[in-house]
């Protein structure tokens, strides 16, 4: 009889065969995919010997063309070459929109929310056209390892929220990736930069890229990331740079910024070739159409100083979120093709009062410390190295509550993976469904957070208001992808969903939400008092209503009645106003005006129960 096979869970059946994996920097300008091979973790290269492929995907009426050559067509195609696709994840139509001039695409609407590029091949979603990049990324890395992949730890900014993770992990399916984990790029990064030098301690990873920036503030402690709070803008990078210096250049030439798409690609691209000839040289000579000038260094960084200062707030609420001061910062580490302009550099090194690292080749470290994971999640003996990865969410997570009043379920930097769970009760006598209301931010009310999702629970026991006991669990998996669900305790009645947004967060929106948390802490704590206030009058107002119909005639005189009713009717004159201090004055005054009619209740609900019935039969 023969034996068969058998493994460790996440190991391979044959212990001597490695499970190929690859790590995959999906990045807004440039992607690449890393592996490790002959015991080094490296990029792997194209068969001209390229390691980076630029994110830029064009569309011919018979194939697709993506990297370098698509790039280099911007300006001459603009309408079927889409570069940046990046920004585009996981955003709603709307959003795009408010982004004007900077897309020269033709836009038009599906059937979701999700917006659609035409182009001669059709009209395509950003989902599909980072679906491209990724499988020119997979048959590279087949190519180059000599076999089928078994998966990609592919990596996202921290920043991301759910509907652009999700659009990410989308486009790795219909390019045929199985995704082994979406990993945040400053933790894949500092996985590259901690076991390259064993490093521990606390670390800042400043993470500029083409169109986005995140920072985080790690402790690393033998093996172990632990990442004590993110921050970032998903709509800030280089490509702004681009388009400052754009600016600049037509107005120096007395142009109007309104072009037409391919005169818009040209510009752009030489003030992309300016910038980065300026990281370089102290200035540089500039020819746009019959106009040449020179842009020099001092020009160009007071320029971006601005984009620039907005990256350090969101370096300083980050360490302020990780209770971290800035000389506990061991080493800052630059990530992020962007960071190789000096003035970047200048300036966070002013910020945290030491010299960045930027030895390690920004635009690389971040797929290799995704192939170093990716190893790890693919089952492949890494010599007993024991690696564990504590990542955060960006921005806390709740439901709406009577009162359009948010519930914080999941904190801000809570570590994930991560289940919370909370109980809420009914607001209605006899009430037997709840609509769940899914919210991400961290303001008070619900108008000032974004909506996820909303689904209903339905069939729960009519009781009293109060009485049912309904458990809703928020769970974040280790890809920072929310489900949410909600059961009633005593039948058991049960709903769920998995929050997948069609849209994303408009652009700033996130850094926003925080900023307005900040500044608006008082406003929000007087703005979620008066809800509550409302909430208890209006309760109050509809449960002494309702023993009035039910026992007001029998109970009451005259007098008694009249009196409660014009305490209510005073109570309820208030409800349109902001004046919580009244509002709980004529709370307290109803509530003490209808203790004697409660009691009185009371006492006719225990005599009814106890008609007729003897003292011996009550004590068995």
């Amino acid at each position: 009889m023969a034996l068969l096979q058998i493994a460790e869970p996440g190991q391979s059946p044959k212990p001597h065969q490695r499970r190929l994996a690859v790590g995959i920097d999906l990045g807004t300008t440039n992607s690449l995919v890393a592996a490790l091979r002959s015991g080094i973790t490296e990029p792997l290269a194209d068969v001209d010997g390229e390691v980076i492929l630029p994110s830029a995907v064009r569309y011919h009426a018979d194939h697709v063309e993506v990297g370098r050559a698509a790039r280099e067509a911007s300006a001459s195609d603009p309408l079927n070459t889409i570069v940046s696709v990046k920004r585009l994840m996981g955003r709603g139509i709307g959003d795009v929109k408010q982004l004007g001039v900077q897309l020269p695409y033709r836009f038009v609407e599906g059937q979701s929310q999700m917006p659609f590029i035409e182009t001669v091949q059709g009209a395509k979603s950003p989902v599909e056209i980072s679906a491209e990049i990724l499988r020119a990324l997979r048959e590279r890395a087949e190519a180059a390892l000599g076999g089928e992949l078994v998966g990609a730890v592919i990596t996202v900014p921290a920043y991301f929220d759910d509907a652009q993770r999700q659009a990410t992990k989308d486009a790795a399916r219909l390019a045929n990736l199985n995704v082994l984990r979406l990993l945040n790029e400053p933790t894949a990064a500092a996985v590259a930069y901690g076991l390259d030098r064993q490093a521990e301690g606390v670390v800042a990873i400043y993470d500029l890229g083409g169109g986005t920036f995140d920072i985080s503030i790690l402790r690393l402690t033998k093996g172990v990331f632990e990442v004590l709070a993110t921050g970032g803008d998903t709509a800030l990078g280089g490509d702004d740079f681009d388009h400052a210096v754009a600016g600049w250049l037509l107005a120096q030439a007395g142009r109007s910024e309104d072009l037409d798409p391919g005169a818009q690609r040209e510009v752009l691209r030489i003030a992309c070739d300016a910038k980065e000839a300026l990281s370089e040289c102290e200035s540089v000579d500039i020819r746009y159409g019959a106009w040449q000038g020179m842009l020099t260094r001092t020009i160009f960084n007071e320029l971006i100083d601005p984009l620039v200062i907005r990256s350090l707030k969101a370096c300083r609420r980050a360490l302020r979120d990780s209770s971290v001061e800035l000389e506990d910062v061991g080493a800052v580490v630059m990530v992020g093709g962007s960071t190789r302009v000096p003035r970047v550099r200048e300036l966070v090194g002013e910020m945290f009062g030491r010299q960045p690292m930027t030895d390690i080749d920004p635009d690389q470290v971040v797929a290799i410390g995704a192939a170093i994971q990716a190893e790890t999640l693919a089952g492949n003996n890494r010599d007993g190295e024991e690696l564990l990865l504590l990542d955060v969410i960006p921005l806390s997570l709740g439901l709406e509550t009577m009162g359009g009043l948010m519930e914080k379920i999941i904190p801000r930097n809570t570590t994930i993976p991560v289940a919370r769970a909370q109980d809420f009760t009914t607001y209605k006598d006899g009430q037997t469904a709840m609509m769940i209301h899914v919210l991400q931010g961290e303001r008070e009310l619900i108008a000032d957070c974004r909506s996820l999702a909303r689904f209903e629970l339905r069939g729960i026991p009519p009781m009293v208001a109060g009485a049912a006991k309904i458990r809703v669990t928020f769970q974040v998996d280790a890809d920072g992808l929310l489900s949410v669900s909600a059961r009633e305790t005593a039948s058991g009645v049960e709903s769920s969903i998995q929050v997948k947004p069609s849209y994303g967060l408009t652009d700033g929106e996130i850094a926003r939400m925080l900023e307005d948390s900040f500044d608006k802490a008082g406003q929000d704590k007087a703005a979620r008092a008066l809800r509550e206030q409302l909430v208890d009058a209006q309760r109050l107002i509809e449960a002494v209503e309702g023993a009035l119909d039910a026992d007001g005639d029998r109970l009451l005189s005259e007098e008694e009645r009249v009196a409660i009713q014009a305490q209510v009717e005073a109570l309820r004159g208030l409800m349109d106003s902001q004046d919580g201090v009244a509002i709980e004055r004529e709370v307290k005054r109803l509530s003490q005006i209808t203790d004697a009619f409660a009691a009185r209740r009371l006492d006719s609900t225990v005599k009814a129960a106890l008609a007729g019935r003897r003292l011996n039969d009550i004590e068995e």
